[in-house]
């Protein structure tokens, strides 16, 4: 039995590439085979499948059968499964130690003697990124958040309010705490009243759509009046993975541009009750 597209899509989900999903699944239907022999019925060309079937080996999906000639033996696929989970769970902690060390030893000193040095000498066009997906905006915009002294400034949208409070929660009250100042404008239906009120713990929130900002619609975060992040994309049409934003330090467009256009946001709308 072939595997339908459906379930290879699932295992394109995981990480198999298409070599590797096309043997794993071929192996599985002949339960013990020669690399071969997988050739002829996977179409994966005989000069990978060694290779491809080496990986597979190293990640538990299959075991090998040494002989002349070599043969592979499947491993039922909810094992195989639970074996790859285990083996990434493990190679995570073990590199997620390994950063540990690195950020408590002088590597790290090192490191970062050499971006200070050199970011001195970078100009504002210099700092300045674009950002594919929705993962790499959040993860820029906590980094921001994590560094801020004095404010940060949040202009989203209904989508946005809510991925504030299941993703920054804890740097939100970290910043709090720390006398940061923290605004957030974003149209809040009542759907939303209640994030709202959650965030309010940390920060000062108004509704969008209870002012004068007729239609006004987007995503940014403007941080110490230095650096912002600026959503290019509508979140509400693209998929997170298609997701776009830009990002700089340039002080002359964030203290003359961004953080006006949002002081003049924050003023046309109210305080959510």
């Amino acid at each position: 039995m072939v595997a339908t597209s459906k379930t290879m899509d699932a295992l394109k989900t995981i990480g198999l590439n298409k070599y590797e999903r096309n043997l794993w699944v071929a192996l599985l239907s002949r339960g013990s085979s020669t690399a071969g022999e997988l050739s002829d019925i996977s179409n994966v060309p005989r000069s990978r499948c060694y290779d491809v079937l080496e990986s597979l080996a190293d990640r538990g999906f299959v075991m090998v059968q040494p002989g002349k000639p070599m043969k592979y033996v499947a491993i039922p696929p909810r094992e195989a499964l639970e074996r790859v989970k285990k083996k990434i769970q493990e190679d995570a902690f073990e590199t997620s130690q390994k950063i540990e060390r690195i950020t408590k030893s002088d590597h790290i000193k090192e490191l970062e003697r050499v971006h200070k040095d050199n970011i001195k000498t970078l100009k504002p066009e210099d700092l300045t990124g674009a950002l594919k997906g929705r993962y790499a905006m959040l993860q820029q915009v906590e980094t921001m958040m994590k560094g801020a002294k004095k404010s940060i400034k949040f202009m989203t949208t209904e989508n946005g309010l809510l991925e504030l409070l299941e993703n920054h929660s804890n740097v939100l009250k970290k910043a709090s705490d720390a006398g940061v100042k923290i605004q957030i404008a974003a149209p809040v239906p009542k759907s939303s009243t209640q994030h709202a009120k959650n965030l309010g713990k940390y920060a000062q929130v108004r509704n969008i759509n209870e002012g004068e900002n007729l239609k006004m619609s987007g995503r940014v975060c403007v941080v110490d009046g230095q650096e912002f992040v600026l959503g290019l994309t509508d979140d509400q049409k693209v998929h997170p993975t298609q997701d776009v934003a830009v990002w700089t330090q340039s002080s002359h467009a964030t203290a003359n541009v961004f953080e006006p256009l949002f002081d003049h946001v924050w003023k046309s709308s109210k305080v959510v009750k």
